[in-house]
């Protein structure tokens, strides 16, 4: 039964990923479907897009393992939701043109700042992408018994398809159809699950109760705090997050959009994060790692297995297309257009941009396959969006006084301090190295030219 519900699931979804991405023409229609989008179908893309697999499995794992203080984290990226929507969205207006991050950093900063952007978010959209690849993989393996190698075939092969044809647009309306899939799912997963333990009263006094709460201590309290603004920062303005905010028909939608996304993932990963205490009452020894198959396996019936089954399917892919479409339009329109001698035709522009999409798709599957490790490494990388690219272009977007200097100053000081906090250091006190990076690139931005200007005003009193 799961096998056959999740085959139709599939089956809907190609299908309404080629036909939407019908008619595309141009690069600018490839990377924000022609920004045709209201309100509702932004706060589904958005919301389905960066859920992803850490944010539904891997919660109910982490809460299994340290209690509901992960919980508490991940609303770090509700915070951060909400936080763009009243912020930066209303500030999107000044860049009418814009597909991606790389258009914004050339604006203020210059050709080379845009593709130093164009590299690192085409390198941190592989590594998510191939993360999503390898867990395709294992939850293929897990609720329906396929090998890893042909559930990763099988899911990123129909991925792949529809988001190499129809680029954004097929993106947006799969997203919002597994959107609806996920927002029906996890919460029947939880109910079953609380249901199958007895009841909420009952799922609490058969857990620990050091997992029912907050840590006490100051160095638990530190780390938290530390967790909480990795999430704040760690997505932030990221390839795939800025399109979104490209393709609304008015900023009023595109607010209004992010502004849903960010109150929706507040109970979201409340639920997701509950079904591993329910596991935990169910069955305190089970492989943590498996804390929310084993609910909807041992909980819900058949037939609702098959729903929930393909909501978390649609967690993955829903991340994978996106970060895969903006892997592609990061590398096409920042790092190889600017480079070009004379300029393309539109026709060749979004052919390339198909390529470079359908390239970068094969080679995820291939290094999730056969290279694990250089998908650890991707990942890792990961961590250096916000000490590099996210100050600048917030600080651009917000309306700050920039300048190429502040930009390569910020940027070397942001990339050192994380890697001196995390590789040398081994993060102290339980601090992410990308909240210490990105704190150093502000620190250091913001005080270039005011010491140069201080020094100007220092020696003009002395002259006086």
């Amino acid at each position: 039964m799961q096998v056959m519900i999740v085959a139709v699931y599939l089956a809907v979804v190609l299908l309404i990923g080629v036909w939407a991405g019908r008619g595309v023409k141009t690069l600018e229609d490839y990377a924000t479907a022609g920004k045709t989008f209201g309100m509702m179908a932004i706060f589904a893309t958005l919301s389905a897009s960066f859920i992803g697999g850490g944010f539904s499995m891997g919660n109910a794992e982490k809460v299994f393992l340290v209690g509901v203080s992960n919980i508490v984290a991940l609303w770090g990226f509700s915070l951060k939701e909400i936080l763009v929507a009243r912020f930066i969205v209303p500030q999107m207006v000044r860049y009418p043109d814009a597909i991606s991050v790389g258009d914004i950093m050339d604006a203020h900063y210059g050709r080379g700042a845009r593709i130093f952007s164009g590299v690192f978010g085409v390198v941190l959209c592989a590594g998510i992408l191939g993360a999503q690849v390898g867990a395709m993989g294992h939850v293929f393996h897990l609720f329906l018994g396929i090998e890893r190698i042909w559930g990763v075939l099988l899911g990123c092969s129909i991925v792949i398809l529809y988001s190499t044809v129809g680029g954004m647009r097929a993106v947006v309306w799969t997203d919002i159809l597994q959107f609806t899939v996920l927002a029906v799912g996890i919460p029947l997963a939880l109910y079953y699950g609380v249901e199958s333990v007895g009841g909420w009263q009952s799922m609490v006094q058969a857990v620990p109760a050091q997992r029912l709460s907050l840590p006490s201590d100051p160095m638990g309290m530190l780390g938290l705090g530390s967790l909480f603004l990795a999430f704040v920062l760690g997505e932030t303005l990221v390839p795939p997050y800025v399109q979104r905010l490209a393709i609304g028909r008015s900023v009023k939608d595109v607010s209004r959009g992010t502004l849903l996304s960010g109150v929706f993932s507040i109970p979201f990963f409340a639920m997701t994060g509950l079904i591993g205490l329910v596991a935990l009452a169910m069955n305190p020894n089970v492989d943590a790692n498996l804390a929310m198959p084993y609910v909807i396996e041992n909980a819900m019936p058949p037939v609702l297995q098959g729903i929930v089954v393909a909501a978390i399917i649609s967690i993955i892919m829903s991340s994978a297309d996106s970060y895969l479409n903006a892997a592609g339009i990061a590398f096409s329109n920042d790092i190889v257009r600017p480079l070009l001698r004379a300029p393309q035709s539109p026709t060749a522009t979004l052919r390339m941009a198909q390529v470079i999409t359908f390239l970068v798709g094969a080679m995820a599957v291939v290094f999730a396959v056969a290279i694990e490790s250089v998908l650890d490494i991707l990942l890792y990388a990961y961590n250096f969006w916000a000490p590099t690219v996210l100050v600048p272009l917030a600080a651009a977007i917000l309306g700050f006084s920039v300048s190429r200097r502040r930009f390569v100053v910020g940027a070397v000081a942001g990339i050192s301090a994380a890697l001196l906090w995390s590789a040398a250091l081994g993060n102290p006190w339980g601090i992410d190295g990308l909240v210490v990076g990105a704190v150093a690139n502000g620190v250091a931005f913001f005080s270039v030219d005011r010491a140069n200007a201080r020094k100007l005003l220092e020696a003009c009193a002395a002259e006086s």
